[in-house]
């Protein structure tokens, strides 16, 4: 039948110009000179503060280091989640098995829009989504401090994804949808300056919605309940509440969560535990000041409840 055959056609066109306008939308997409002119020369003893605000030893250490291994970013750690496994790669200054060749422009590419030096997507296992939300000159001072950093050889395994997960294209797409360098949440113009400080480094560096925050089905961040607390990513647990809403820390004060931060006791004089151990570690490496400020913005958060299903009591 003619008619039959041209529907066919139409068919194949339709689905001709829709594969090549999602493949022109999800390319990789490179900062411009805009912004890579305020990267500025970086300073490693600024980059030290943000190294440690942006907890990257936890995710490229080898896992269990201790001490100055801390600082061999070696990776290799597994996280095992719904999508697959991710496993971090070596970030120390070798050439050949870490980022020893990038340069400053390639850090912040990477970080700040998610694409790798040779042009592809980086899986958003690594928190770009939060770090897009950085200063450049950040960037450039972290740039900095990891160039003092040892070169360590040795080349992490590759992730463990399979189909469709495993095509990075794909990744342009998500990105459209959930990569956005505007802050999560609106502060009040007569906000006190620490609670503005202390949202740059939990949404920004320190990247604690990644974790904090529960996940739509396409693995993005549900913003409406922003730190609300989430079912783990890797492994059964859960990542608590930590606004001030119901099963939060509606209890704990500024100088609770500052405390808690510096030294890994709670108020009830419990400590620190799980993923939260090496978090906490590096939050301690800050200064009192960015320590209070944290505090001030999450006391300055929106409050939720739980942003996890209620956990079945032991029988």
């Amino acid at each position: 039948m003619a008619w039959l055959k041209k529907l066919a056609g139409a068919a194949i066109v339709l689905g001709g110009v829709g594969a090549a306008g999602g493949w022109l939308l999800s390319a990789p997409v490179k900062l411009d000179a805009a912004v890579l002119t305020q990267l500025g020369p970086g300073d490693a003893s600024k980059g030290k503060r943000i190294f440690y605000a942006g907890g990257c030893t936890s995710c490229h250490a080898k896992p269990g280091s201790q001490g100055d291994a801390r600082l061999q970013l070696v990776g290799g750690l597994q996280l095992k989640t719904p999508f697959g496994t991710f496993v971090p790669p070596n970030i120390s200054q070798d050439p050949k098995d870490g980022i020893g060749a990038w340069s400053v422009d390639d850090l912040a590419n990477a970080m700040l829009n998610g694409v790798s030096p040779s042009g592809e997507h980086l899986y958003p296992a690594f928190p770009y989504p939060s770090y897009a939300r950085m200063k450049p000159s950040d960037i450039a001072d972290l740039y900095a401090f990891l160039k003092t950093l040892p070169a360590v050889a040795g080349k992490a395994p590759d992730n463990s994804l399979g189909f469709p997960f495993n095509i990075r294209r794909g990744i342009g797409l998500w990105k459209r949808l959930y990569l956005d360098n505007q802050p999560v949440v609106a502060l009040a113009s007569s906000a006190p300056d620490p609670a503005v400080a202390g949202r740059y480094l939990v949404e920004g560096p320190g990247h604690c919605g990644e974790c904090h925050t529960p996940r739509d089905f396409a693995g993005g961040t549900k913003k409406g309940e922003w730190l609300a607390g989430a079912v783990a990513a890797d492994g059964p647990g859960i990542v608590p509440n930590i606004t001030s809403g119901k099963g939060g820390l509606a209890s704990w004060s500024e100088a609770d969560i500052a405390n808690y931060l510096e030294t890994g006791f709670t108020p009830n004089f419990d400590s620190v535990g799980g993923a939260m151990v090496d978090v906490q570690r590096n939050m301690a490496e800050l200064t009192a000041g960015d320590r209070a400020a944290i505090a001030a913005y999450l006391k300055a958060v929106p409050p939720h409840p739980n942003g996890y299903p209620a956990r079945k009591p032991a029988s």
